[in-house]
């Protein structure tokens, strides 16, 4: 078939050549008068008619046989521009900074708990108090060497002013009685440590010590007060995200125990890498309205690291690499009726991956087709033809 549409085509151009020559010999030189050009002009035209018939069917007939040929079936994806964000997601751990137990500041027997578990306090409220061993006593006697000190004193100072008596005198009443003053406030400061007061408003999630038990300072523990409104989640995270991971980058977390999410940003990056596993520490504020979110619980915490408001995404199985380790796709070209293009080798620079999704960074633009369906069967500049799905 071919042959015989290359023998039909070399006839034709064979034709027009004798044609032409035909022309040179009957019509030159041109004729002057407008009958005889009317007459060339037809003659011509009827020539360029004749011959584009023939082109006619010489095209129809290589439709026929491009359009018989075996080509791919593939499917295409017209690329656009999408608003991506890259996370990176890492374990965490719930806390908050209010979360303490308590230690008397006094050794003795612990006469009095004045809450329960369970009960909400507020800042400055008397949880419990220690047998003082006598110290109220002693506070009481200083009291009354107080009065008299500074009743002394000020006889003194009156009798100083009428230049009576000695300034020694003067000066004794009034050591006297300034020691006594430091003295009794030295005895309060003692005494206060035998009551423990809540240091911030919260619930007393635990009494450990009952009334009558003996406790030493820093060793024998009362109970622990927890307030469960300044919640914070806080994870460490690989060195390489540190100068994407910064304070205000958002975050979500989710807390799978609970089934809950919430929206937040990083409030807080450590200045300090661990050397032995090479992370750094961020933090970031949780609300929990209903109190249900619980200190140590564990947690997953989701950083937005990038963004890029025009990324071209491609799913990551079309994404080819050669012998060389660069990475190409193949793009519908030179289209055709009927659907049929060619397969356009493109070679590209890849970004950042989510899901099964992958940014290309260079190499293709928006409003391109990018084959995906078949580009396992594809080589460079191979014929294809686009299904429709």
């Amino acid at each position: 078939m071919k042959k015989t549409i290359l023998l039909l085509t070399l006839s034709i151009v064979l034709t027009h050549c004798s044609q032409d020559t035909e022309n040179k010999d009957s019509i030159s030189p041109t004729p002057t008068n407008l009958e005889a050009l009317q007459a060339k002009k037809d003659k011509l035209t009827a020539q360029i008619n004749s011959a584009t018939l023939e082109l006619e069917k010489v095209n129809n007939a290589l439709k026929k046989i491009t359009f018989n040929e075996k080509r791919v079936l593939v499917t295409a994806i017209e690329l656009k521009a999408v608003e991506f964000e890259h996370t990176i997601e890492i374990q965490a751990n719930i806390k908050t900074r209010q979360n303490l137990d308590l230690y008397p500041e006094f050794g003795g027997k612990l006469n009095r708990v004045y809450v329960k578990e369970g009960q909400s306090v507020k800042k400055g409220t008397l949880l419990a108090k220690v047998d003082d061993a006598g110290l109220q006593e002693q506070l009481d006697q200083i009291k009354l060497q107080l009065d008299l000190a500074e009743t002394t004193f000020e006889r003194t100072q009156r009798l100083w002013n009428q230049k009576i008596g000695s300034e020694i005198m003067f000066l004794e009443a009034k050591t006297r009685y300034e020691a006594q003053k430091k003295q009794l406030d030295q005895m309060k400061r003692q005494l206060a440590k035998t009551k423990i007061y809540a240091p911030f408003n919260g619930t007393i999630d635990q009494v450990f010590s009952n009334e009558g038990a003996n406790v030493a300072p820093g060793v024998t523990p009362i109970m622990r007060i927890v307030n469960l409104n300044s919640m914070y989640v806080e994870a460490d995270i690989p060195e390489n995200y540190l100068t994407s991971v910064t304070k205000g980058s958002k975050a979500l977390v989710e807390i799978p125990v609970l089934g809950q999410s919430q929206n937040t940003v990083i409030r807080q990056t450590g200045s300090y890498i661990q050397p032995s596993n090479r992370t750094f520490r961020i933090e970031a504020a949780l609300e929990n309205p209903t109190k249900e979110i619980k200190p140590n619980l564990n947690a997953k915490l989701s950083v937005i690291d990038y963004t890029n408001s025009t990324a071209l995404m491609i799913p990551r199985r079309i994404v080819r690499s050669n012998a060389q380790g660069q990475n190409y796709v193949f793009l519908l070209a030179n289209p055709e009726e009927e659907n049929q293009f060619v397969a356009s080798q493109q070679f590209v620079e890849l970004g950042k991956t989510k899901n099964e999704m992958i940014e290309i960074t260079k190499g293709i633009s928006e409003g391109e087709l990018l084959i995906d369906e078949g580009v396992g069967l594809l080589e460079p500049n191979q014929k294809v033809k686009r299904i429709e799905l």
